[in-house]
């Protein structure tokens, strides 16, 4: 994954090239979170969501410069991270870059895919799908209240 810092003799084409890549790594981020949040909200996360993820956006090459497996590994870190903590909070900040921006749609369309990935939308993963469109749609806002019991946790 880039890394964020700034460069204080980067040239304009340089500066470009970091903006590039760290939108991709924004992109790629809010795509994970989407995906490993819908997975975990039925309590289980199922080897067919993590390849439903990687399949999809391995097909829509919305991030064309990562890998299967890079893509595998940011849906798994995203999993651990919101197995271990406050993923509501985590899922809000890794969705905020892309809020209100065109993606948007894609990352809703992700979240549905991992959703249907087992032939089985569980109640708290439709609860999930409702909180993530209201973040991408709302959040430029600011106004976005959530809570831990939004999706039935």
């Amino acid at each position: 994954m880039p890394k964020r810092y700034a460069r204080a003799n980067a040239t304009p084409p340089d500066l470009v090239a970091d903006y590039l890549d760290q939108r991709d790594e924004d992109v790629m981020q809010a795509l994970a979170a989407a995906g490993a949040f819908v997975a975990l909200a039925d309590g289980q996360v199922k080897s067919v969501e993590r390849a439903a993820l990687v399949n999809f956006l391995d097909g829509q090459r919305v991030v064309p410069d990562m890998s299967r497996d890079e893509i595998g590994e940011a849906f798994d870190h995203r999993v651990r991270q919101f197995a271990s903590g406050d993923s509501i909070r985590a899922v809000v900040d890794a969705l905020r870059p892309l809020a209100g921006l065109s993606l948007s749609s894609v990352v809703v369309r992700t979240a549905e895919q991992v959703a249907a990935a087992d032939r089985h939308v569980h109640p708290n993963e439709l609860h999930a799908l409702g909180l993530i469109r209201r973040i991408m749609t709302n959040l430029p806002a600011r106004r976005l209240s959530v809570t831990r019991n939004s999706v039935g946790e």
